[in-house]
């Protein structure tokens, strides 16, 4: 590869490099935004039917169904 080629590589790679960095205090959440979180449409549960209707599913295919409480210490007892 040329000296140019070289360059643009160098480039590249320090862009991606640096395009993920972000700082602690940039993602925290201001206690103004709180709000947004507390919205019903961040709730998991805010459609029982539907949370229902897809455990079935779970259910259905994997054979598996629970976990949405609490759990134990993760050795699989309640």
């Amino acid at each position: 590869m040329n000296k140019p080629g070289w360059i643009l590589l160098g480039l590249a790679l320090g862009v991606a490099a640096l395009s993920g960095c972000t700082s602690a205090q940039a993602t925290r959440v201001k206690p103004w935004q709180r709000q947004y979180l507390a919205d019903e449409t961040m709730d998991p549960n805010r459609d029982p039917l539907g949370t229902a209707m897809m455990d079935h599913v779970y259910f259905s295919r994997e054979a598996a169904q629970g976990g949405r409480g609490v759990g134990g210490a993760g050795c699989g007892c309640n």
